[in-house]
């Protein structure tokens, strides 16, 4: 994309080994020219010249920088179910450079005791505490989009992005982010990137010179999404609802992007080929991805995964039915023949009914608490590869967990094993492991509250420990004990699931691998529960001992197992 007063009336041309000038394309746009270029596999990196031409006399000069590409950088892997993400809100985590707080030419300044406002967390908070994320078991972090946001108010959580090309200065820069994810490989964690497809922010440059007059959806007024996600797959949705979905804005502030604009659409895919390459990264997160032409979203992943086949794209579905989840996960098939690239959709469903579980009384109503969670995996029969799903314990956008289950610390921990234990790969939000609360309807600038002990002056320290409540850091142990045997255990990582019907306020379930096995235990009495073996021979497989991974206490197996009440246990199995 080449922008300038009037270049469309110039002639491009360039002389460069192994580079040739395809073709240009003009738009209705004066001031822009689409230049496609033919890269040759054996090119050397370096920088070319773009001269631009009226008649004979070159006008204009332009340099151009090709990249080389990283050895390996096709064959990278990408996140899967032997992984656990740390999803991190990067403007509240921790502020590692307070020289970056404010930027001169950016409007919005730092103001902590705002909640809706920046609070100054940046790359090189993460960059400090990456050693604190590695303790904790995580091996992929998830960071909300770290681009540029120049809006005037209310853009800390980076999704009015307004550079698809840039870091947002507040944030560090693309150097820093580079070298930030090149840290935190040397430790083993992979980098996630929050992307964003179907919108742009407000103060976006394109705003005030749009590339093309359908650039923007609804001749760039802002007409409101109407939010029906279903539409995008429903049989009987009218045309117009479709529309409603997928061409209304977010919001406002959130100019929504047509993708049916090829030279668009051509643009956003080679945007998220260049951040893989350029970041290192092993996986992007696509948000509001129902929100976008689904005809786009099939050409956009598979132009990635050409590039990248082993990288994993997952995909925010916000919705809890599981009909819906399936839908845009690879490998399904959809009644009106749509098929979908997407490798990983988030289990928003499963982790809708484990609150609900969790909530509910044992033995009350029939089909609720544990068997509603026991008949829930039933669903995993919509998904092609259900291993492949995200389950998340929480997001940026939901209420804290730790609320939902009304601070309940022996619900919080079953939560926790069961996300953990799961044939999924785990997401965990920033601060659930001190039990961070959040107000019951959504504040979203309090539920994404700065994480303590990442500003100067901090009273409190959740990467040390210190002045933390004693259950605060009960919780903080029993995560990073469980995590850290994750990262490690095959059973949890690729076993076999095998679960028995809850009985008497107990669920148990197994994750069976050839070298490992586990038996996981959920018990929600309050007193201890006598739990009679024999009826688990199917998974104990003659195994008589499980020592619990969290706490290391051993556990005999061969007749009747006391289950302490209120507790989870996660047993890796011995003879």
């Amino acid at each position: 994309m080449v922008h300038g007063e009037r270049i469309a009336e110039l002639q491009p041309e360039l002389s460069h080994p192994g580079v040739r000038l395809a073709r240009s394309v003009r738009t209705d746009n004066p001031n822009y020219l689409f230049l496609e270029l033919e890269i040759a596999a054996d090119t050397r990196p370096g920088e070319l010249e773009l001269r631009f031409l009226r008649g004979t006399e070159v006008v204009l000069r332009s340099p151009y920088r090709l990249l080389a590409r990283q050895p390996g950088s096709a064959e990278r892997r990408g996140f899967n179910r032997q992984d656990s993400i740390y999803l991190i809100v990067p403007d509240r985590f921790a502020n590692g450079n307070p020289a970056n707080d404010a930027v001169a030419e950016m409007e919005e300044k730092p103001n902590r005791a705002n909640p809706g406002g920046r609070h100054g967390g940046d790359l090189a908070g993460i960059a400090r505490h990456l050693d604190y994320i590695h303790s904790m078991g995580f091996t992929q972090i998830w960071p909300t989009p770290v681009l540029e946001n120049r809006q005037p108010e209310y853009s800390y959580h980076g999704y009015s992005v307004t550079d698809l090309y840039r870091v947002d200065p507040r944030m560090g820069t693309n150097e820093e982010y580079r070298a930030l994810t090149a840290k935190a490989k040397a430790l083993g964690i992979g980098f996630i990137q929050d992307i964003v497809p179907n919108h742009i922010g407000s103060g976006h440059w394109w705003m005030k010179d749009l590339p093309a007059s359908d650039w923007i959806t609804n001749n760039a007024k802002f007409t409101g999404t109407n939010h029906r996600h279903n539409t995008a797959q429903d049989a009987y949705a009218a045309q117009a609802d479709l529309k409603g979905l997928v061409e209304g804005w977010f919001v406002s502030t959130m100019p929504d992007l047509n993708h049916r604009n090829p030279l668009l659409a051509t643009y956003l895919a080679q945007n998220a080929i260049w951040w893989v390459e350029y970041a290192d990264l092993s996986g992007l997160r696509v948000d509001t991805y129902p929100y976008s032409d689904k005809t786009f979203l099939a050409g956009w992943v598979n132009a990635i995964l050409a590039e990248f086949p082993g990288l994993t794209l997952v995909g925010e579905e916000l919705n809890d039915n599981p009909v819906m989840v399936a839908y845009w996960l690879r490998g399904h098939r959809n009644k009106d023949g749509y098929a979908s690239p997407m490798p990983s959709m988030m289990d928003f469903p499963l982790r809708e009914v484990l609150i609900k579980a969790l909530n509910e009384p044992e033995g009350k109503v029939w089909g609720q608490g544990f068997v509603r969670l026991y008949e829930s995996l039933m669903f995993d029969n919509l998904y092609p590869d259900p291993s492949a799903l995200v389950l998340l314990e929480g997001n940026h956008d939901l209420v804290r967990v730790f609320s939902l289950l009304k601070d309940d610390l022996a619900h919080m921990k079953m939560a926790t094993a069961f996300i953990a234990t799961m044939p999924r790969t785990p997401q965990f939000f920033y601060g659930t492991e001190i039990l961070i609360p959040s107000p019951l309807e959504r504040d979203d600038g309090i539920l994404r509250a700065d994480f303590p002990g990442g500003w100067a002056g901090d009273t409190v320290n959740a990467f040390t420990g210190e002045g933390l409540r004693p259950d605060q850091k009960d919780f903080q142990d029993f995560m990073r004990r469980l995590l850290v045997f994750r990262r490690g255990s095959k059973a949890l990582q690729d076993g076999r699931m095998l679960h028995f019907n809850p009985e008497q306020g107990v669920y148990v379930y197994f994750r069976l691998h050839a070298d490992q096995k586990v038996m996981v235990i959920l018990n929600k009495n309050e007193q201890a529960t006598p739990l009679p073996c024999g009826r688990f021979a199917e998974g104990l497989q003659g195994l008589a001992q499980g020592k619990d991974v969290v706490t290391g206490v051993e556990y005999q197996l061969n007749e009747q197992l006391s289950v302490p009440g209120r507790s989870a246990l996660v047993l890796e199995l011995k003879p």
